[in-house]
């Protein structure tokens, strides 16, 4: 097990997809939640689950911490999770991206550790930064704080304060199949995963 930590981010109002608990959508016969599970575990054993509702994911074994800072959205997801780490580096999941692999997971382990004075590595998909399926120094809380009390609650602007390192798409192209990044925000997007043929 590589010395990180791993949350997943579980916390969101799911408007676009009218209050679902978009973590327990079921993809290729499991949830979401313990498809990202099953693929953090083979690069960590310190994962929490970022959430205001314990009871809803006790099931599962893993240990669930609430924001620290109420009301901040993922922004505060990301500082509650950086903050509880065990381990300096922190990869950090939203929970509706059923699709992320180890493979994915052990690169941006790989890059964090093999760079200097980073704050962060963050993949680039074909729609831009991917900043909740990164991984994050510990240390990015205190900026991260500074942010939520300034009320800049925007996960891309936080990266304008990071040293990063970027994760190319070239560099995942040889484990990703164009679904890596997908992510469920809308009912339609769901049919979409379903509908995916796994290998």
């Amino acid at each position: 097990m590589r010395q990180i930590s791993a949350a997943i981010l579980a916390g969101g109002r799911a408007r676009r997809f009218g209050g679902a608990d978009k973590a327990s959508l079921v993809v290729g016969g499991a949830r979401i939640i313990e498809r990202q599970l099953a693929a953090l575990a083979t690069v960590t054993d310190d994962v929490c689950i970022v959430s205001n509702d314990p009871a809803r994911y006790a099931a599962l074994g893993v240990r669930v911490i609430p924001d620290r800072i109420a009301g901040a959205g993922p922004l505060g997801g990301v500082h509650a999770a950086l903050v509880d780490a065990a381990h300096h580096g922190v990869i950090v999941l939203a929970c509706d991206l059923p699709f992320v692999t180890a493979a994915l997971l052990e690169a941006l382990a790989i890059e964090f550790g093999t760079a200097d004075e980073i704050d962060a590595v963050v993949p680039r998909s074909s729609r831009g930064l991917e900043p909740l399926c990164a991984l994050y120094a510990s240390r990015c809380a205190d900026t991260i704080r500074r942010r939520i009390e300034a009320g800049n609650l925007e996960m891309r602007g936080l990266l304008t304060e990071l040293r990063f390192k970027e994760l190319r798409p070239e560099g995942v192209a040889s484990f990703d199949d164009g679904s890596v990044f997908l992510n469920v925000n809308t009912p339609h997007d769901y049919e979409r995963a379903r509908a995916k043929k796994l290998n």
